[in-house]
């Protein structure tokens, strides 16, 4: 039977499919629309399966942040190449994930792949532009966070944070700064208290050798402060709130948040494909 353009286009805005694709998927369903989506989502599935072992290397990162609720999550989606992870068929799909997750505040990818999505679930939203794409996509990581929060996304989405603090909502500006300062500056911790204490105490012994090295001759007293000073040093590179701000390094990030009445809690910082 004689497939007419009007359907085609019908059948393109419901899936988001090509119009050729669109076209023999009618063609193949003797104009049943219905029948045409089902062959274009067994498409998609057969798409996912082909392409599921695929490398993901590049990718993107996409934050959502519900200021009603104030919940908001950050995720990490991975492709296969640098075009597909610019695509805005990509862009969209990682910005719906991210309002996915901060709304449903899955465990992590697996229980988010099965979660209910229109009708169906994320892994055959997923699959929709796979099928568009032909390209493996998954989603490698995420974080959610409730509160008063703030974010940064790089230009090319390669690097993005979401932070959460104490305080009033309003001074969006301020938080944006911090959560951008987070990923150039790319600190170990928030607070010193999230520092595992193994890793302080690897770090005090460090300083200690090195102290001794530097103070030869004096008192055990003296020694012990010049290693305690090092360690300062040390914390004060990697520790958020008492990194010196990158826009006015006269002040500590934690001082910054604190003029503007803010407390940190946590932040999260992801970057396209990282090893975690």
């Amino acid at each position: 039977m004689e497939i007419n353009a009007a359907d085609v286009k019908k059948l393109r805005d419901r899936t988001g499919m090509q119009m050729m694709k669109c076209k023999a998927a009618l063609t193949e369903a003797n104009g049943d629309m219905e029948k045409a989506v089902e062959i274009l989502r067994k498409s998609n599935k057969d798409a996912q399966n082909k392409v599921g072992d695929r490398e993901t290397a590049e990718g993107r990162i996409a934050v959502y942040i519900d200021p009603a609720t104030q919940v908001g999550a950050i995720v990490e989606v991975r492709c296969e190449s640098a075009p597909v992870a610019k695509s805005d068929l990509f862009v969209q799909l990682s910005n719906e994930l991210a309002k996915q997750v901060a709304l449903t505040n899955p465990a992590g990818p697996d229980e988010l792949l099965a979660q209910a999505y229109e009708g169906r679930t994320v892994h055959d939203r997923i699959g929709d532009v796979v099928g568009l794409m032909r390209e493996n996509i998954k989603v490698a990581r995420l974080a959610r966070m409730e509160g008063v929060l703030g974010s940064y996304i790089h230009h090319d989405g390669s690097l993005g944070v979401l932070m959460a603090v104490e305080g009033t909502p309003g001074n969006d500006q301020v938080l944006r700064e911090v959560s951008a300062h987070v990923a150039a500056m790319n600190p170990m911790a928030g607070l010193r208290e999230h520092i595992p204490q193994e890793r302080v105490d690897q770090e005090m012994v460090i300083a200690r050798g090195q102290a001794e090295e530097q103070g030869k001759g004096k008192p055990a007293s003296i020694v012990e402060k010049i290693a305690e000073g090092k360690l300062k040093t040390w914390l004060a590179e990697n520790v958020l709130v008492e990194q010196a701000f990158v826009k006015d390094p006269s002040k500590t990030v934690g001082q910054h948040l604190q003029s503007a009445g803010f407390k940190l809690v946590k932040f999260v910082r992801f970057k396209v494909g990282e090893r975690v």
